[in-house]
């Protein structure tokens, strides 16, 4: 089946070939299945993203959900695909098989749903939220509210959202101020108002799980004071069914420059007696507990700006091998008939940004979610704990990496289409539109950049850092061994940018033992694209090593997707990889030029 929502071959590369997730199956938890049901489930996935994802994406965008007569209203296209995916098991891909789950390794249901994201991500995103919604409440929540809710999210009955923000707070969750009342029957009333919820109020489903953070009253200020509640849409009656509308009202919808798919809302928690809910675990604890689902959502909106990115690609890629204009520079002879586009340099060079941006990045998503099936499901205590360090300090990369590169190659899918690129006839326009959102949602770039900097590569005593410098150094050593001069030298560049990342961090973290804390996370952006740089350039070289080996082979199959992961590798290591070398700099340097920046000046 031949898409433009990702390049099938290349996916069972990352999978099989990079992550060796058909070794998954030698886990007890994944006996049951084998390369045969992966790839069937992936099979079924394109299938029904082909069918019913992709072709209502450019209606949903030009008829986005409108509030009439306190209702939501949306084109029908999207209940019929969501339904689709619900009855084919892929709302509860990697549940347990005893809550009615596929039970498929993290990083095989995350490859089904890269194809959604890719087909239509305005559409996914009402199950990506609510599978994200169950995880959670798998974890934290009590008996009572498992039995309840989770067999109806799972089924798809019931959509989850998260309710953060706020509108005087935003991203600034310690400044939140609804409030929840304890009743005398053991359940609270919220009263409040939640900004930015998407998914927030729709009709695709009989009830919409809320889960709101709150303060108790008498709550610690700051976010120790913050609690989480399960507030659904709907009240059950005693026998389950659907009882009366809880107090929870949809002000207005946000409309957006792109997703416009996804309800963007404004809810309204308590207009008149209280919002019902049921406090999730312990009271306080709120913050911790929403980080889990925040984490898993920070992941899958690194994946959803990779698919938006790569389909660009694919489009822009199709569209350069289609259209004729313009001749070689040395040959001007307008007799001549025009050459297809993909023959002239600067547009090869765009594609070969496009792609390294957007197979890295696939890389390196679907490597966390390696990490998520190691964290879970390895057999020893040391791979688990290893795992779960190395996906705490990767996680703001994985979010915030692809949200920026990816939308630059969306940015060169439209500059390889020219004229026609910007106008409304033809897709990448969309998905540059779409994709803009992902370097703000679930925690702007910058805020994942201080994350990074001032949390995560002090973690557990620097562990995360030093586990990715040992599977860093692991290839690199690889490299330096194999028979390719080239990639010996990629094998030497990489350690030492590596090295220059580790030393940013010993001289940011003495200086903010020093006393100058605000100096060394001022440039915190800059060491997330370092960072990130060098992470996916490791990516791109164990890449290459995989395709070096497979080219050695005379009977290799696929001989140019092989070559082509190669010249991928040589572009990010001879175009992108040395941008760190200034960032390098700056960091080193403390450079203070924007904190130094006063208002008046601008």
């Amino acid at each position: 089946m031949q898409t433009r929502i990702i390049n099938r071959r290349d996916l069972d590369f990352v999978l099989y070939e990079l992550l060796d997730a058909g070794k998954l199956i030698e886990r007890d938890r994944y006996r049951d299945h084998s390369r045969e049901t992966f790839d069937a489930a992936i099979d079924s996935a394109e299938r029904i993203a082909t069918e019913l994802f992709a072709p209502h994406n450019h209606k949903a965008d030009e008829n986005e959900p409108r509030f009439e007569n306190g209702k939501v209203t949306m084109i029908p296209e999207v209940k019929t695909a969501l339904d689709a995916f619900n009855a084919a098991g892929f709302i509860s891909a990697s549940f347990d098989a005893e809550l009615g789950g596929m039970q498929l390794p993290v990083t095989v249901a995350q490859a089904c749903f890269a194809i959604f994201n890719g087909a239509n991500i305005g559409t996914a995103a009402y199950p990506f939220l609510t599978i994200a919604n169950a995880h959670l409440l798998s974890v934290f929540g009590s008996e009572a509210q498992k039995s309840t809710w989770l067999p109806h999210l799972l089924s798809g009955r019931c959509y989850g959202t998260m309710c953060l923000s706020e509108p005087q707070a935003g991203s600034s969750l310690s400044d939140i101020a609804t409030r929840a009342e304890p009743q005398p029957d053991g359940t609270y009333r919220l009263f409040g108002q939640k900004m930015w919820i998407s998914g927030g109020e729709h009709e695709l489903a009989e009830n919409i799980v809320h889960l709101v953070l709150a303060r108790i009253k008498g709550a610690p200020p700051g976010v120790k004071g913050i609690s989480l509640f399960l507030v659904p849409k709907f009240l059950l009656d005693d026998d389950g069914s659907i009882g009366a509308r809880n107090d929870v009202v949809l002000v207005g919808l946000n409309h957006k420059m792109g997703y416009r798919g996804t309800t963007n809302c404004v809810l309204n928690f308590g207009e008149t007696t209280g919002a019902v809910g049921t406090l999730v675990g312990e009271a306080h604890q709120g913050l911790s507990y929403m980080f889990h689902m925040m984490n898993e959502a920070r992941v899958g909106v690194g994946l959803g700006a990779v698919m938006l990115g790569y389909s660009g690609y694919l489009h822009s890629l199709a569209y350069a091998r289609e259209r004729s204009q313009g001749r070689p520079p040395l040959s001007k002879d307008p007799a001549r008939p025009p050459v297809k586009i993909i023959e002239h340099p600067d547009v090869r060079r765009m594609l070969l940004a496009q792609k390294a941006y957007v197979e890295g990045g696939l890389a390196l998503c679907l490597y966390a979610a390696r990490l998520v099936d190691d964290e879970t499901s390895a057999p020893d205590e040391k791979t688990r704990r290893d795992s779960k360090q190395l996906l705490e300090v990767l996680t703001p990369i994985v979010k915030a990496w692809p949200s920026q590169w990816c939308l630059a190659a969306n940015d060169l899918a439209i500059q390889v289409h020219g004229g026609y690129g910007y106008t409304r006839e033809y897709p990448v326009e969309q998905l540059y539109r779409d994709n803009r959102l992902n370097p703000i949602h679930e925690g702007t770039n910058g805020i994942q950049a201080l994350d990074l900097l001032g949390r995560k590569v002090g973690m557990d005593d620097g562990m995360g850092i030093q586990r990715l410098a040992m599977v860093i150094d692991r290839t690199a050593r690889a490299a330096r061994a194999c028979n390719s001069a080239e990639l010996q030298r990629f094998g030497s560049e990489l350690t030492d940018a590596f090295a220059n990342v580790m030393e940013v961090v010993r001289n940011l973290l003495c200086a903010t033992d020093k006393g100058h804390a605000e100096t060394a996370l001022a440039n915190a952006h800059v060491f997330l694209e370092m960072t990130g740089h060098v992470v996916v350039a490791w990516l791109w070289l164990e890449q290459a090593l995989i395709a070096l080996r497979k080219l050695a082979d005379t009977d290799a199959l696929d001989r140019d997707f092989y070559q082509g992961k190669l010249q991928t590798c040589r572009y990010f290591f001879r175009w992108e990889l040395p941008k760190t070398t200034h960032w390098y700099h700056l960091l080193n340097e403390l450079d203070p030029t924007c904190l130094e920046m006063q208002d008046a000046w601008f």
